[in-house]
């Protein structure tokens, strides 16, 4: 026999067990819910969109996955208490509620500690945050993978926040979480902790004076109504995560996970890029909504960096010292890179 023959009698028989293998995987049928706090009109609702349509199309309309936003299935806590007991199946919740079960997801909520999105995937993509991913399986829970919400901005109704002292005395709610509630009452503002799902009627009630989210979700949540001043403080990275039931998850089979796991790393691509493209946007609307922004000086960014070392000392031994220290190495190394 010709050895072009052999190799060609070798390469259709490879191509016919690739063909096999790609046609003989397996989906069964599930109906799978995900929670989610904020409106559909928030970027996390179009990545829960792309998701829905993308594994129906993939599983052959096996997977049938169905978002609920505005916290109908529960504020983020709740949301992970019922994704541990199976009561859902997905959520999407912040970093900051992650961190509640798992307390290394509270190194992503450090102030400052990105400067960039390209850091920020960099470090949630590889193998930090890969790492920290998996720490949710000793809690019942499965990482799939990270969205993201965005850079986080104060707004109040007092005064414009353009100095570190403009901090001083001001409401804020913040995330439930240690990190966000030391970073501003570090700063000398009183941390009012809240489920985002209460933030509108305090703002509306005077309860509180002022909060801090992204673009998105102070435009979404329709904060405009009841806030006067906005201010570009970026002081936290707003990261996302998408979870799983771990007793949802031992009930899929390997291509199952596999289709998963793909279908949150599709959508992200898509929720990340809509995200980054619509914050300018958001930020006109909220001017054309009548909120006064301000841009906060690199100078006063820098002050407010640096009262906030303490947070990360205090911190660093509760979410690991390693990883924090890990993540710090590792973006300056990218930072040397480029």
């Amino acid at each position: 026999m010709k050895a072009s023959h052999i190799v060609s009698t070798a390469a259709l028989a490879v191509a016919a067990a690739i063909a096999s293998n790609a046609h003989s995987q397996e989906y069964n049928e599930h109906s799978l819910k995900l929670s989610y706090v904020v409106p559909k009109s928030h970027s996390y609702g179009a990545g829960v969109e792309f998701m829905e349509k993308w594994l129906d199309e993939n599983s052959g309309g096996k997977l049938k996955l169905r978002g609920y936003p505005d916290g109908l299935l529960g504020a983020e806590v709740q949301s992970i208490s019922g994704a541990k007991g199976n009561v859902i199946q997905l959520a999407v919740v912040s970093t900051a509620a992650a961190a509640t079960t798992a307390p290394e997801f509270g190194l992503f909520d450090m102030p400052y500690l990105f400067r960039t999105h390209a850091e920020a995937d960099a470090i949630l993509d590889g193998e930090i945050g890969q790492g920290v991913l998996a720490r949710l399986e000793s809690s019942s829970l499965v990482g799939l993978c990270y969205w993201e919400n965005g850079f986080r901005h104060v707004t109040n109704n007092k005064h414009p926040v353009a100095k570190l002292e403009d901090f001083q005395g001001l409401k804020i709610r913040t995330i439930e979480n240690p990190v966000f509630i030391d970073t501003f009452n570090t700063l000398g503002a009183n941390a009012v902790p809240m489920a985002f799902t209460e933030v509108y009627s305090a703002l509306e009630t005077g309860a509180i004076d002022g909060q801090e989210t992204p673009h998105n979700s102070i435009y979404t949540s329709r904060f405009f109504e009841v806030q006067k001043f906005g201010s570009e403080t970026g002081h936290i990275y707003g990261a996302a995560v998408v979870l799983a039931s771990k007793t949802f998850w031992d009930q899929l089979n390997d291509d199952e996970k596999a289709l998963m796991k793909r279908g949150c790393e599709e959508a992200r691509t898509f929720e990340r890029k809509k995200n980054r493209d619509d914050d300018p946007k958001l930020k006109e609307q909220l001017s054309s909504e009548g909120m006064e922004i301000n841009e906060v000086a690199p100078e006063e960014i820098a002050r407010i960096q640096e009262a906030l070392k303490p947070v990360y000392e205090k911190h660093a031994d509760r979410i690991g010292r390693a990883t924090v220290d890990g993540a710090l190495k590792a973006l300056e190394d990218l930072r040397k890179a480029n």
